[in-house]
């Protein structure tokens, strides 16, 4: 079965040609032009993922964001059309799994969408069995089988790209990642200093995982060197 993605673009020129060329790449697209339908189609078609336009004719891709967050477990690849750090950071916050700004090559696109299928719950089955699929830290514990995390008797609800990096730096726990490992083995792509997307989701991870913003213990912060996820302070 083609995954299906629902594309929610406006300009019905760029999505004609945007659908097409992901057609002819063996998925299967469905195309949205009203940000005011959108939120129904999601979450009425459930597509495996979704390319949400912030700028749309009523509601806007944030708004859609927040709208279906907590209720469509898919993927939310949000596009904007401006390369700012706010727009990035607050599709992120509103619980988006990545973020490309426009204008995107389509083979970029494409390979952004891949990255972002293998990583995806449906997708989950194909970890390196060679791994654990499970991991324990006192209270702490963390599935990749069922791509949940608990802390005591309470789950933490996670986004995909927050489940992602979660599980990422729990895998490596002791050991400093750099921002440009993170970017690499999240996203196929270097950390070019700018890119503010690790950082925003540290902190939303941090905050539900009860760490002490100011003086964090849980998920540490090495100067000039990266983020380190502590095998201790679980209690």
């Amino acid at each position: 079965m083609k995954t299906r993605i629902l594309l929610v673009e406006d300009d019905e020129r760029l999505a004609e040609l945007t659908a097409e060329y992901l057609r002819k790449n063996d998925l299967e697209v469905l195309v949205e032009g009203h940000g005011n339908s959108a939120e129904a189609r999601i979450l009425a078609e459930r597509p495996d993922l979704v390319i949400l336009d912030v700028m749309l004719p009523g509601k806007d891709g944030f708004e859609i964001c927040r709208a279906v967050r907590a209720r469509y477990q898919g993927v939310i690849l949000m596009l904007t059309a401006r390369d700012e750090d706010f727009d990035q950071i607050l599709g992120l916050e509103l619980g988006a799994d990545d973020y490309i700004a426009k204008p995107v090559q389509p083979r970029l696109l494409l390979a952004r969408i891949k990255a972002l299928l293998r990583r995806s719950p449906v997708s989950a089955g194909g970890a390196d069995a060679r791994r654990p699929a499970e991991l324990t830290f006192g209270s702490f514990h963390i599935s990749q089988a069922t791509r949940t995390a608990c802390l005591g008797a309470d789950c933490i609800d996670l986004t995909t790209a927050e489940f992602d990096l979660l599980w990422l730096l729990a895998r490596h726990a002791g050991s400093v990642l750099s921002r440009d490992d993170l970017l690499q083995e999240l996203r196929g792509i270097g950390f070019d200093g700018l890119d503010r997307s690790i950082d925003a989701r540290i902190s939303r991870l941090r905050r539900k995982l009860g760490d002490d913003p100011e003086n964090p213990t849980r998920i540490k912060t090495v100067r000039g060197k990266g983020y380190l996820f502590s095998k201790h302070d679980w209690q």
